[in-house]
């Protein structure tokens, strides 16, 4: 991103307009050179990018506020589960148009998030399309070296552990999509839900407890059976899930008790943004404490097992479910 000059084109007097004042970094430089600066201080820095592209991760006719958010803190949910501390980020936008209505508050929601989070913006691009809008973000953040919590590193005894609730994004689409409708769906149960599949809340504040208790980790973006499955294949281990000790919110467990919905469709609908872990079992309290003391929701679900089999889902009476689908596919 460029800040205008002598010959300014359009681009340019969009990014000043909007975007450079969210440039608050010294190494941004307000947005004038063709590059940023991001001092690491010794740091190892984690990359990672991700894309929400109109029809695809957001709905044409949700709000800019909350697609900036979630562009965002979807990437911001990745840096948590590598317990790495957010650094910056640098942004690209496909724009049909330059509307000031939807520009003002997509840019004031990013800035608000970018300030809350402590990861503000350093750079980007800016450019027109004719297909749909697509927000692209890549983040830094900073680990001490060598402390990036991998997914390779589950070991047979772990406990795996969930922050948050499962599920309720992906029946908040459904509800988007009139998928879910009727008797049980109270104002307050719908509200609820869309605002979990529009606006993740990405488990940072929980980063430094990840790093240190933390064998293995990965943010569940995909579903939470698909992206437990991926853990175990990249560590060579298999695992055992208690469904019964999924964490579900009220709504979501209300709207299975009605069959509006089944079991599935929370473990494998994806859009969660919560943090899969796992502990070995002699750092478990010292994390639950430390999760504790972050003000965010940990539940064990499950253990590590040896062997290369693939992770078993069991009812209430210990006894293996069979999941149709695992994950959410982008393709």
């Amino acid at each position: 991103m460029t800040a205008p000059g002598a010959g300014a084109s359009g681009e340019d007097d969009l990014i000043a307009r909007y975007f450079r004042p969210l440039a608050t970094d010294p190494g941004a430089f307000g947005l004038v050179d063709d590059a940023a600066l991001l001092n690491h201080s010794g740091d190892d820095l984690v990359v990672t990018t991700d894309a929400i592209v109109e029809g695809v991760h957001f709905l044409p006719d949700d709000p800019p506020d909350t697609i900036a958010r979630k562009a965002l803190r979807v990437n911001l949910s990745d840096l948590a589960a590598k317990g790495a501390s957010p650094a910056g980020f640098v942004l690209t936008l496909a724009l049909r148009d330059a509307a000031d209505k939807w520009l003002a508050p997509f840019a004031c929601a990013l800035g608000e998030d970018a300030a809350d989070f402590g990861c503000p913006v350093l750079g980007g691009d800016t450019v027109s399309t004719p297909g749909p809008l697509m927000i692209s973000i890549t983040a830094f953040g900073r680990v001490p070296p060598g402390k990036m919590v991998r997914r390779t590193g589950a070991k047979p005894g772990d406990r795996i552990a969930v922050t948050g609730t499962i599920g309720d994004a992906a029946l908040g689409l459904r509800v988007l999509k009139g998928k879910i409708a009727g008797e049980g769906l109270d104002t307050s149960t719908r509200d609820f839900l869309i605002q979990r599949y529009r606006v993740p809340q990405p488990r940072n504040a929980l980063g430094l407890a990840i790093r240190e208790h933390a064998n293995a980790a990965m943010d569940v973006s995909d579903g939470l059976a698909g992206d437990l499955t991926k853990l175990c294949v990249a560590s060579g281990v298999s695992a055992a899930i208690g469904l019964a000790a999924v964490p579900l919110s009220a709504p979501t467990r209300a709207l299975l008790a009605k069959g509006s919905a089944d079991i599935e469709a929370a473990l494998s609908g994806g859009d969660d943004y919560e943090v899969l872990c796992t502990v070995p079992e002699n750092r478990w309290d010292s994390f639950v404490a430390a999760a504790r003391k972050a003000d965010v929701p940990v539940s064990a679900i499950g253990r590590i097992e040896a062997g290369a089999a693939a992770p078993r889902f069991l009812d209430a009476a210990g006894q293996p479910i069979m999941l149709k689908r695992l994950s959410y596919s982008h393709f």
